[in-house]
């Protein structure tokens, strides 16, 4: 999505950004020195290392590491998609975001506005039928509380072909094809795509509404119990999680929370003060679900029902989650008893029976060893071998730190051999782990060597005004590698707007390869002072010309006969001081 937004237009917006008071009403910052300063939003802390800096339009926290421009921070704090997170900039600086190929913004706005009216039309209908008799029994069966049903805006679909159909103004009738709201049959009329059920609208983290599920209010022999919104360009069900806009508008500050698996389980929960539930759309645990999830909490339990069904899911969800778990982050599992759901346990038990459970959740390593345990024998050696060769290949998939070591040491004493044993049986299976050892092992050091190029890189990234120093004639011809075509990049764009900061250059490389590079650099700490920083600047640029002028000298110098011309950019380059 990111392409389809000019990248001038996103610099500009930064530029006209207001770092500070973009962050600073969402948290509370103090002025110090020429930055500002204040507690963590993203992780607990007593002493403040969150800064900002309004020069550089860049944040840091020095606790956890967190750091970005006002994109970052709204895609992190509000959690936002980049798309959302230009949009809200743009909002706020009463700009409109050019459109690509001809269809502007205002297309997808008339989108919007459409499904906005079908949940208007929705919760209308509710209102006006909910004193019928089978509709009543069933909202005071299920519990569904008035403040509930507003907060989510719960509404009503009735059994018509073409009830919301005929409503849609005509203004709004050209947009029908790409909502997912009609079942269009082509030549034959099209209908409703929901009818005789009680309709859920689902929100995006913006609070806008970009799809709907239906729940029957009688249970059909043909018909599905709950139905979905199809894939549109704003709805795409292995993203979204219903109730996470709602979620998030109760608090910015979740220890956890709780992965359900329906409409009816979230509102329940929610009615009976579980205000951090909410649930997949009918599919399977995804990354993108995950990826969502941990943004907001680090904790993420997973409720499913203890049957068969549920396990299989629940192995499923744990399979995924492996290669995200990074050092804070956790995963934990509920079964409920046979038979029962969070919608139905909550109801007939209450909330601190339900809060027990969540309390007594099991850890993803007791889940993940126990399953395996129940396929093999550990009274013989065969199944304690077979239990290592099951695990290992997914342990491999946890990021190494101290939550992978220690799952192994457990299965090590499980499986009744020494660690050190187990650890080094296992790495020798793996052929290439010594050579991926070996590159790391290079990486690392070279993570302390600073060329001149790199050290140009990370002042001019830094002090991006530091651009008019840079001689006009300053050329790297003759010089190859990954650094050189990043700094002619750099002074590229900082010679055509002289005026960008470090928030505008990070942007611009946010989703190439050199990001996490140049997010190092930005944090690297130069221990220049910044009244010497200017001539820190000029020494290390007179320093690489000398360096280019050499190699350029000995290769000219290597020539066996030299024009006159040649002889004379040789005499010019034996003299670069």
């Amino acid at each position: 999505m990111k392409g389809k937004i000019p990248q001038a237009f996103i610099s500009d917006l930064i530029e006209r950004t207001d770092i500070v008071s973009l962050i600073g009403s969402r948290v509370a910052l103090r002025k110090s020195g020429y930055q500002y300063i204040a507690c963590c939003p993203f992780h607990n802390e007593k002493t403040p290392s969150f800064t900002v800096n309004p020069q550089k339009q860049f944040y840091h926290c020095f606790g956890c590491g967190t750091h970005g421009n006002a994109i970052s921070f709204l895609i992190a704090f509000d959690h936002l998609n980049f798309v959302e997170a230009v949009g809200e900039l743009a909002k706020q600086a009463g700009v409109l975001i050019p459109g690509e190929e001809g269809q502007s913004l205002s297309i997808n706005q008339k989108l919007y506005d459409l499904l906005a009216f079908a949940a208007s039309f929705y919760a209308a209908q509710l209102r006006k039928y909910i004193n019928h008799q089978y509709i009543k029994t069933f909202i005071q069966r299920r519990g569904l509380t008035e403040s509930i049903i507003d907060k989510f805006q719960v509404g009503l679909a009735l059994p018509y072909w073409d009830g919301l159909l005929k409503a849609i103004p005509s203004p709004l009738k050209p947009h029908i094809k790409n909502s997912g709201l009609i079942i269009n049959r082509g030549e034959k009329p099209s209908y409703d795509r929901f009818r005789n059920r009680l309709i859920f609208p689902i929100h995006n983290r913006q609070g806008k509404i970009i799809g709907f599920g239906g729940r029957l209010l009688e249970d059909h022999p043909t018909y599905p119990k709950y139905l979905n919104s199809p894939e549109t360009p704003f709805f795409h069900k292995r993203r979204e999680l219903y109730g996470l806009y709602q979620v998030i508008q109760a608090s910015h500050n979740h220890e956890k929370l709780l992965v359900v698996e329906g409409y009816m389980d979230v509102l329940t929960l929610f009615n009976h003060g579980i205000e951090y539930a909410v649930a997949t759309l009918g599919t399977a645990t995804t990354v993108d679900h995950l990826t969502r999830l941990f943004q907001i909490a680090s904790t993420i339990v997973f409720c499913f029902d203890g049957d068969n069904a549920g396990k299989k899911a629940a192995w499923h969800a744990l399979e995924v989650v492996l290669p995200l778990l990074s050092q804070g982050r956790e995963i934990q599992f509920i079964f409920l008893p046979y038979g029962e759901d969070p919608d139905s346990l909550v109801r007939s038990k209450g909330r601190n029976t339900f809060e027990e459970y969540i309390e007594g959740a099991q850890p993803l390593s007791e889940v993940l060893l126990s399953t395996i345990k129940e396929k093999v024998n550990l009274y013989s050696i065969d199944g304690r071998a077979r239990l290592v060769e099951l695990a290992w290949p997914l342990i491999c998939k946890i990021p190494s730190g101290i939550y992978r070591d220690m799952l192994l040491l457990h299965l090590a004493e499980i499986a009744k051999i020494e660690y050190n044993v187990l650890v080094n049986r296992l790495e020798a299976k793996k052929n290439n782990s010594t050579i991926i050892s070996q590159e790391l092992k290079k990486n690392k050091s070279k993570e302390n060597i600073s060329t001149p190029i790199q050290k140009i890189i990370t002042i001019l990234i830094q002090n991006p005004h530091l651009i008019a120093l840079v001689p006009k004639d300053f050329s790297l011809d003759g010089v190859v590698g990954l650094d050189v075509e990043l700094l002619s990049s750099i002074i590229k764009l900082l010679i055509d707007k002289p005026n960008s900061s470090t928030g505008v250059l990070l942007e611009h490389w946010r989703n190439s390869g050199l990001n996490p590079y140049l997010e190092q650099l930005v944090k690297k700490e130069l221990f220049i002072t910044d009244e010497n920083i200017a001539v820190e600047l000029e020494s290390t640029i007179n320093c690489l010309k000398k360096q280019i002028a050499g190699k350029q000298a000995t290769v000219l110098a290597n020539h066996l006969a030299l024009s006159d011309t040649e002889q004379n950019k040789l005499r010019a380059l034996l003299t670069v001081r």
